[in-house]
């Protein structure tokens, strides 16, 4: 359809798509379900296939489940998240959360489709939730941009059937690992099927990429498959102080350094991974270190870790 078509032209063109089956009417009443919306989900569901479990048994309750029961929490909203968050809303996802810390930088608009140049500067996790809850009808995506207060985290963990990760971080993936593995409960030494939060982790770099499903109590979990990730990168000192060439050099020597030179938050006071003030010191004294040797490159996001 051409950009210079009348108002009325597109409305009959768009009326003749609709009666044609080519097009679907946004107006889907109180339930946002069209017919055939779930159609590709059902091929999933409601038959078996070559590569399905010996124990399972297609059915119309597990698309009934997904629609109306299922609560998933995405931790992580980025290059990863944003796909992973895309397509679980897609799928039939009803009711997700989403937790990120990370607010939005331009050099993510590239491959966070998610967010849009006025999003700049915002919470990733706020951007995505308003993004899906307005493009995909009856979709309830809550977004949490801090999550430093543990007890509340523990408890909010236990609410959820499914965990997803898309996180740069081992630290991180190890955490929720421990949580999960503390939510199981056995019974005269028989674990209790109800205690058991499932855990899919994946990650990217570059052009490379894992996943795998964790199921604790059952399966090798992150700590079991430590030597599976790749080790982190440590620096020469000398090279940090004297001859930096990387926007890491430059975050390591504020970090290492010139933090407990100057203590910015007051004596003692040790550098927190978690929280969003002294991260933005070591972003920003960073950026003017890394202005000094002209290097490009420091991001808030590589800042992070």
């Amino acid at each position: 359809m051409a950009d210079g078509e009348e108002p009325e032209k597109k409305r009959r063109r768009l009326e003749e798509l609709l009666a044609d089956g080519m097009a679907v009417d946004g107006g889907c009443g109180d339930t946002g379900d069209w017919e055939g919306r779930w159609n590709h989900v059902k091929k999933f569901l409601e038959r078996s296939g070559p590569f399905t479990h010996p124990d399972f048994e297609p059915g119309t309750q597990a698309l009934e489940f997904l629609l109306s029961t299922c609560k998933v929490l995405v931790i992580g909203a980025g290059g990863l998240g944003c796909e992973l968050l895309k397509n679980l809303a897609l799928s039939g996802f009803r009711q997700i959360h989403v937790i990120d810390m990370d607010t939005i930088d331009v050099s993510n608009l590239n491959r966070q489709f998610l967010f849009r140049p006025k999003d700049v500067g915002r919470p990733k996790a706020e951007v995505a939730a308003e993004f899906l809850n307005d493009r995909i009808p009856n979709c309830a995506v809550v977004a949490q941009f801090l999550w430093t207060v543990m007890d509340r985290i523990l408890c909010a963990l236990r609410k959820f059937h499914i965990i997803v990760c898309g996180l740069d971080s081992i630290i991180a993936r190890r955490w929720i690992n421990g949580m999960l593995m503390s939510f199981l409960h056995y019974e005269d030494g028989i674990l209790d099927p109800s205690s058991i939060i499932p855990l899919i982790d994946g990650g990217t770099e570059g052009f490379k990429g894992n996943v795998r499903v964790i199921i604790p109590g059952m399966t090798a979990c992150v700590e079991c498959t430590l030597e599976l990730y790749p080790p982190q990168v440590n620096f020469p000192m000398c090279t940090i102080a004297s001859m930096p060439r990387l926007p890491e050099h430059c975050i390591e020597y504020v970090r290492i350094l010139q933090w407990p030179k100057e203590q910015p938050f007051g004596e003692g006071v040790a550098l927190d991974g978690d929280d969003p003030e002294h991260i933005q010191w070591i972003y920003q004294k960073s950026l003017e270190r890394a202005s000094q040797f002209n290097i490009k490159g420091v991001t808030y996001r590589l800042t992070q870790g």
